[in-house]
């Protein structure tokens, strides 16, 4: 997958527009089929057509789904020169058209709604959008609308620029101005002086200011009365875990520098959310028209828990754990910390929003992160997960119900 197609303009209008999508390509690299043939395949059609860019944009998924992010993003870019708008028809692409703004980016650029349209019959238009698009002439008739771009640095512009381009229109989760603040700082902020949840104060610092921390010129309570060891440090605008380190002293600090290249970081005090057994639980949960559906449970040994990194395949009693946690979510999670979700749909205000959480040991819902792009999916083999396909029809149900009725 090393070579990058890139038209010569001037070209025509793309003709193709209708893509495999998101979801039925990583199902395949799920199941693990063989994604070189199918880049193969579509590295063809654009040889025959260059005005397929339909195909680059499937080659695009295929490159990130390889972690070719540089490649999948060079691939969308030469697409959208030529062609804005793609289909995505699924079932049978009969019912609501669904037109979802998005914009140019990875995985977690955009709410993956191709996930969450899965057993339904849209016809789902994705149309991209930028920090330059000077107006939405382009976008196709539609019944309903929904704003996809996520909260991240690189999409701070493009969400400026939505605010302008969807003013006056009714669209799904279309307040770009609360998306913009679910930063990890904004989101600590936002949900501060709630009872019923924790989320870990977050500041933001330059690399000099931990450098002083390694070096033993400051303290962490010099730099936030807050904080002390041990630390959580991450990279500002990274997600997944990626930079993040539990610093438990100077000497940690230095040697977290020595890896990382980032100016800036969140620091934030570490909680031990461990529960009596020593394991550490997580939770992925999604909010639909107001109402809690569960999305993952993960359990492990480490703080950082991670879904992919948790054994959960080979470890059936943490798959006993998750399959309990969905089968008795609505009378048991959900009513614990009904407070907490009642306060997270007031403070957050939007259509659809995920969050990452555990169960501090005072009982108080302990929040990681809000998002609106976080991945939701039903890819998990169905003989090892047996319970996540009802618990997920469940979550899509509802998110097609949510765009019915405002359709």
């Amino acid at each position: 997958m090393s070579a990058v197609y890139a038209p010569e303009a001037p070209i025509p209008p793309a003709r193709s527009d209708v893509t495999i999508g998101l979801a039925a390509i990583l199902r395949l690299a799920y199941e693990g089929k063989d994604l070189q043939g199918l880049w193969a395949e579509l590295h063809a059609r654009v040889s025959a057509d260059p005005l397929d860019t339909a195909a680059l944009m499937d080659m695009s998924v295929v490159a990130q789904a390889a972690n070719n992010r540089d490649q999948s993003l060079a691939l969308q870019a030469a697409a959208l020169q030529f062609n804005r708008v793609y289909r995505r028809p699924h079932g049978r692409g009969d019912g609501l058209k669904v037109a979802a703004f998005v914009t140019l980016g990875d995985f977690m650029a955009n709410t993956p709604i191709d996930f969450l349209l899965a057993g339904s019959d849209i016809d789902l238009r994705l149309c991209y959008v930028d920090a330059e698009t000077p107006d939405l002439s382009f976008v196709p008739e539609h019944d309903v609308a929904f704003l996809a771009v996520g909260e991240s640095a690189e999409n701070r512009l493009v969400l400026e620029n939505c605010a302008r381009l969807l003013a006056g229109r009714r669209v799904l989760n279309g307040d770009t101005a609360r998306i913009a603040g679910l930063t990890r700082d904004g989101v600590s902020t936002l949900l501060a002086g709630e009872p019923a949840l924790y989320a870990p104060a977050a500041y933001r610092i330059d690399r000099q200011d931990l450098s002083r921390l390694a070096l033993g010129i400051l303290q962490p309570s010099e730099l936030q009365a807050e904080l002390a060891w041990p630390l959580i440090a991450r990279p500002i605008g990274t997600h997944a875990g990626q930079g993040m380190g539990k610093l438990d002293s100077r000497e940690a600090v230095a040697a977290y520098l020595e890896g990382r290249p980032e100016p800036r970081f969140y620091v934030s005090p570490f909680v031990d959310y461990s529960s009596p057994d020593g394991l550490f639980r997580k939770q992925r949960i999604a909010f639909i028209g107001g109402r809690a559906f569960p999305s993952h449970y993960a359990v492990q040994p480490h703080w950082m828990v991670h879904y992919l990194s948790a054994e959960m395949t080979d470890r059936p009693e943490r798959r006993a754990e998750e399959a309990a946690w969905m089968a008795d979510f609505d009378t048991d999670f959900a009513r614990r910390h009904a407070a907490a979700f009642e306060a997270l749909n007031r403070r957050i205000g939007l259509d659809y929003f995920g969050i990452d959480c555990a169960e501090a040991p005072d009982g108080r819902l302990l929040v990681f992160e809000v998002d609106v792009a976080m991945i939701v999916h039903d890819l998990d083999p169905v003989e090892v997960f047996p319970y996540k396909k009802p618990a997920m029809r469940r979550l899509f149900e509802a998110f097609q119900a949510m765009l019915a009725s405002a359709a």
